[in-house]
């Protein structure tokens, strides 16, 4: 890939996370993102939707239940931290869950 492909991706990554209002660090599971059908800019709006506040960590992964393939956030909103888990192939959630208080 050239370095003005790659500055170029950069910089739509930037602007989503932007966008979004959302500070996640890296988001993991890139090698499974040819297998999913939603977007991660799609599952991030229906998770946000779900539980409203700051994305604080972003993955893709196998994991039973639905699909098999699952995004993960953690959501932080009022002191607590949710996991909620959007299905990456038909954008059903599969999980939204009390983590605990939020680490601030």
């Amino acid at each position: 890939m050239n370095s003005g492909l790659k500055a170029a991706i950069c910089g739509v990554v930037a602007a989503a996370f932007i966008a979004t209002g959302t500070s996640a660090g890296a988001f993991t599971g890139q090698k499974y993102s040819k297998e999913a059908r939603i977007s991660l800019a799609k599952a991030r709006h229906i998770a946000l939707k779900v539980y409203p506040g700051k994305i604080v960590s972003e993955e893709l992964e196998h994991e039973k239940g639905g699909s098999g393939l699952r995004y993960s956030f953690d959501i932080t909103n009022h002191g607590k931290t949710h996991e909620v888990g959007v299905d990456a192939v038909t954008g059903k959630v599969l999980e939204n869950s009390v983590e605990g208080p939020n680490p601030d």
